[in-house]
C-alpha cells in the first residue's frame, strides 16, 4: 500500500498526537455547529499559530456530522510547477492522527476528465491540503478523502473536477486557501476585505495577488452559482493578528456555502 506520510508535522502542527489532538480541540471549541451542514468549506492553510483559529471556527460547522462520509479537498501546488490537476499515486494520507484512506474508484473516474493527471511529487511535500487534514479528523472521524493539488489550471477545469466528485449530503467539499500575501498590515486588511466582500458576493476572477487558492475558489463559486448556493464569511483575520509582526502579514478568511 502506497502511503503519502506527513510533510509538515512539527513544522505547521504538532507532531504528537496527543498534542495535535488536544490543539485542534481547542482551536474549534467554543463555536457552536451550525444548524444548517454546510457542502463546501473555503480555509486557511498556514500553520496552526497562525491561520489556526480561523480554520477552527470554519471547521466546527461540520463537527460530528455524521452525514459526512467522504472529502473532496483541492488546494494550490507551492513547490511544483505543473499544468493541471494532480491527484497522488497513494491509497492513504497519514497524520500523527493516524490513517485517511483516499476514495480510490472516484479518483479513478476523475482521471477521465480532461487536465487530471497522478503526479506523486506535487503531493509529497504539498502543505495547501496536509494542514486541513487534522481538523477534518478531529471534525469527522472517518471519510474517504479525494486530494487534488491544482498547478497551472484554469478555474472551469477545476469546477469540472469538483462537479465530478459533487456527490450528496455525505461528501463535503473545502478549498484550501490562504488571501493575500506580505502587505503592510492596514494594507492588507483593506486588500483582504475587498476580497472578501468579492467571495460573499460569488464573483469570480480573482487572481493571486488575492489569494493563492484563487483557482480553486474562483472554480467553488462559479459551481456554487450554477447551484444557487448561499456563502457566509465565518472569520477573517492576518497574521498581524496571531502570531507575526505587522510589517509584512499574510491574510486568512473561512467561508461555509450551504445548498438551499
Amino acid at each position: 500500500m502506497n502511503i503519502r506520510e506527513a510533510a509538515v508535522a512539527g513544522m505547521f502542527y504538532p507532531a504528537s498526537a496527543p498534542q495535535l489532538s488536544a490543539q485542534v480541540d481547542n482551536l474549534m471549541a467554543g463555536f457552536a455547529a451550525a444548524g444548517r451542514v454546510p457542502k463546501a468549506l473555503i480555509a486557511p492553510h498556514a500553520g496552526y499559530a497562525y491561520s489556526g483559529t480561523v480554520a477552527g471556527a470554519v471547521y466546527s460547522r461540520v463537527r460530528g456530522v455524521a452525514a459526512i462520509r467522504r472529502v473532496v479537498l483541492v488546494g494550490p501546488s507551492h513547490r511544483v510547477a505543473f499544468s493541471g490537476i494532480a491527484l497522488p499515486d497513494a491509497q492513504v494520507f497519514r497524520t500523527p492522527l493516524g490513517d485517511v484512506e483516499l476514495d480510490t474508484a472516484a479518483m479513478e473516474r476523475l482521471l477521465r476528465v480532461a487536465g487530471i493527471s497522478r503526479r506523486e511529487d506535487a503531493h509529497l511535500l504539498e502543505h495547501s491540503l496536509e494542514v486541513q487534514l487534522p481538523f477534518l479528523q478531529i471534525a469527522l472521524g472517518d471519510f474517504l478523502l479525494i486530494p487534488m493539488v491544482v498547478g497551472l489550471a484554469t478555474p472551469e477545469t477545476v469546477a469540472t473536477a469538483i462537479e465530478a466528485v459533487w456527490g450528496g449530503s455525505e461528501t463535503l467539499v473545502v478549498i484550501s486557501s490562504d488571501l493575500s500575501h506580505f502587505h503592510p498590515y492596514a494594507a492588507a486588511e483593506a486588500i483582504d476585505a475587498a476580497t472578501s466582500r468579492k467571495i460573499i458576493d460569488l464573483q469570480s476572477g480573482l487572481g493571486p495577488e488575492q489569494a493563492c487558492g484563487c483557482t480553486g475558489i474562483n472554480a467553488l463559486l462559479s459551481v456554487a452559482r450554477r447551484r444557487g448556493l448561499g456563502i457566509e464569511e465565518v472569520d477573517r483575520c492576518n497574521s498581524g493578528d496571531t502570531a507575526g509582526s505587522r510589517d509584512q502579514v499574510v491574510g486568512y478568511a473561512a467561508y461555509a456555502l450551504y445548498e438551499n
